[in-house]
């Protein structure tokens, strides 16, 4: 006789890994969303501290497909830095420490309301930046918000930069680019391009300094002949 079990079992329930809306509001927003990912995973320490992700739909009540946001770039502690075809907060224990939104005056009353609320109050998010590249309506273009006692208080530059104490580092406007500074090192991190600019420089010195390796090993072998 089969036996009915008394704890039912849960439905299967697909989440969608898109909510039809673009990737970001202009190519400016889509370009910076990308280049801060990529930099915050080339540089060491961010990278093997935090699992670094963005523009992925994250869902926050379990069952509930409507119940998602799409943060532009966040990072968390703690988490397996697998890639992810959407974040479940349930599953994963944890929700971002750190979130930047690529403002625009279209996405104001989103990032402004109703994000701040459920970032504040929901997912409790320990710091949250926005950044208007194209200064449209934000004055400053950048702000950050730490959270202190379930309220966020604003957070206050130093030497024009907003300082990041989840990360580590200070976040500054320049014109329409968002650039990270790391205080302990005294350095900007290199944007991707930067960075890839930068290892086609050591590659050729590498390569130059190989070759004159290679001449003075030859001078040598004749003049010993």
């Amino acid at each position: 006789m089969a036996t009915i079990s008394s704890r039912a079992k849960r439905p299967v329930i697909e989440y969608p890994t898109s909510d039809g809306r673009p990737m970001a509001e202009t190519e400016d927003h889509r370009d910076l969303l990308i280049d801060l990912i990529r930099t915050l995973k080339l540089h060491r320490r961010t990278a093997r501290q935090f699992y670094v992700s963005g523009n992925m739909l994250m869902y926050y009540e379990e069952g509930n497909k409507h119940r998602h946001v799409a943060p532009d770039v966040f990072a968390l502690r703690g988490v397996s830095k697998r890639r992810r075809l959407y974040y479940l907060v349930w599953e994963e224990g944890k929700t971002p420490e750190v979130i930047i939104e690529l403002t625009s005056k279209s996405t104001r009353k989103e990032d402004l309301k109703e994000k701040f609320v459920l970032y504040r109050d929901t997912l409790k998010v320990e710091e949250y930046f926005l950044f208007d590249p194209h200064q449209e309506y934000l004055r400053p273009q950048l702000q950050g918000f730490r959270l202190v006692q379930g309220e966020y208080v604003r957070i206050e530059p130093i030497a024009g930069r907003l300082p990041s104490e989840v990360l580590g580092l200070h976040l500054e406007a320049h014109g329409n680019e968002l650039r990270l500074y790391d205080p302990a090192t005294g350095r900007w991190l290199p944007t991707p391009e930067e960075a890839r600019k930068q290892l086609k420089a050591e590659n050729e010195r590498l390569r130059r300094e190989l070759k004159a390796l290679r001449q003075r090993q030859r001078r040598s072998r004749e003049s010993d002949d």
